[in-house]
């Protein structure tokens, strides 16, 4: 098993010729070889990986690598929790689809009804896309209107009506206080998005302004930013968003898909005390079983029992809810503040050793979700200050920390779970010791 060397000195790099030539064999079966085109762009080039343990993943080529992309988001207890697993092994052995009920989806429909603020009914779903896809129905099913606002670098999944202005290019996205709805894929329906408008994220005075013209059903956002950045909103923006939507007859909706059950038990609704219409959640809800819900105020959600169509051969599949109540469980107090002690240590020391090796960073979020940004002087506020960070840059911090066994996302995102203990967190910082030390004469500080 290859692993990274460590101490003060040039460091032995990671190879990964092995996940390379898996790609290319089995691109013949899968287009790109793989199944999410999120999985793609990251360098050297897609990884293929044979198990994970605790905080670590082991790939094709025996590397032992510390894990920061926990599932994009999802598995804020660490891979393969026992006691999810064992849950989800015991439903098994009873059943694994009923095209029915079974006490098991109640039982989860409790727990995140008793934990998120504004859950008093909930459908689930197996995906964020799909259940962002329920929520814009519910919400124009409720108002009788049609438009959607959502903002600039929030993503709520990849279907046409939505999949727009989630990473823009600045020369096409048009002035700050004005921007351009942008098309996020080759084959998208331009006509889809005519329900949609965009603005940018943390103003209030232009959120006021659009729903003032009255025809807008929904306010979609992701409560705090983190499809792009981990970014906090404003003091006030969340509460004056909901005031807003209120004067003008308008639902808000919170994406919750990132931020559910990473910011808190009960989601960035809890933390920033502003409770919204509606809510999607997934990714941890179940710790990286595939398991999506929509949540929110009693008389929206009964309108699935009264001619909004909700389906899916697959909402609440037993064996994805017996792992939903497993980790739901093990998301104590205790797990948030032990969690959170490691994530704020690795993030203040990361920005300490950045800072020492002269590489101007921003490194900002929350203790189990932070991001790095290269080249910027203050911290981010929006998408559009994010997207002039210095991509190129940390590209190349994010590929030498992955040949000295750390990995991360190329966009700056940083996900840590239960499992990044102290041993995992000291090790991570040694890495990014290294790491800055290669690339600081590359950046420009």
């Amino acid at each position: 098993m290859q692993v990274a060397g460590s101490g003060t000195g040039q460091a032995e790099t990671l190879h990964f010729e092995n996940s390379a030539r898996d790609i290319a064999r089995n691109a013949r079966f899968i287009a790109g070889g793989v199944n999410s085109n999120f999985r793609l762009g990251m360098a050297p080039g897609p990884l293929v990986f044979e198990r994970g343990e605790g905080a670590y993943l082991i790939d094709v080529d025996g590397n032992r690598i510390i894990d920061y992309y926990c599932g994009m988001g999802a598995t804020v207890l660490g891979h393969s929790p026992k006691p999810v697993i064992e849950a989800a092994q015991k439903q098994a052995e009873k059943g694994i689809l009923f095209a029915g009920q079974a006490p098991i989806e109640y039982e989860a429909a409790r727990l995140i009804c008793e934990r998120v603020p504004s859950a008093e009914r909930l459908r689930f779903g197996s995906s964020g896309s799909e259940v962002a896809q329920a929520a814009m129905r519910l919400a124009r099913a409720a108002t009788g209107r049609r438009t959607i606002i959502k903002f600039e670098g929030h993503y709520h999944g990849w279907f046409d009506n939505i999949l727009w202005s989630t990473a823009p290019g600045l020369n096409a996205a048009g002035p700050e206080d004005a921007p351009a709805p942008v098309i996020g894929s080759r084959g998208q329906d331009p006509a889809a998005g005519d329900g949609l408008a965009v603005l940018g994220w943390n103003d209030l005075a232009a959120l006021e302004a659009r729903l003032a013209k009255g025809d807008v059903a929904a306010v979609l956002m992701e409560p705090a930013m983190c499809n792009q950045g981990a970014i906090a909103p404003a003091p006030g923006y969340l509460e004056g968003a909901l005031a807003a939507c209120r004067k003008h007859g308008a639902l808000l909706i919170f994406d919750e898909v990132i931020t559910g059950f990473r910011l808190g038990r009960g989601g960035a609704q809890e933390r920033f005390g502003v409770t919204p219409d509606l809510t999607i959640m997934a990714k941890a809800i179940a710790n990286g079983f595939p398991v999506a819900a929509i949540a929110g105020r009693a008389d929206l959600l009964d309108l699935f029992a009264d001619g909004v169509l909700h389906g899916g051969t697959f909402n609440a599949q037993p064996i994805a809810m017996a792992a939903l109540v497993a980790t739901q469980t093990m998301l104590t107090p205790d797990h948030y503040q032990r969690s959170s002690e490691q994530g704020q240590r690795l993030q203040d020391g990361i920005r300490g050793i950045l800072a020492e090796a002269g590489v101007k960073a921003q490194v900002a979020g929350f203790p189990l979700m932070f991001h790095i940004a290269f080249g910027l002087d203050e911290p981010a506020r929006n998408y559009r200050d994010v997207a002039r960070a210095d991509k190129a840059a940390y590209g190349r911090f994010a590929l030498a920390l992955l040949k000295r066994g750390v990995r991360v996302l190329e966009r700056g995102a940083w996900f840590v779970s239960s499992e990044h203990d102290a041993e995992v967190v000291d090790a991570t910082l040694e890495a990014v010791r290294l790491a800055a030390r290669e690339v600081a004469s590359q950046v420009t500080a």
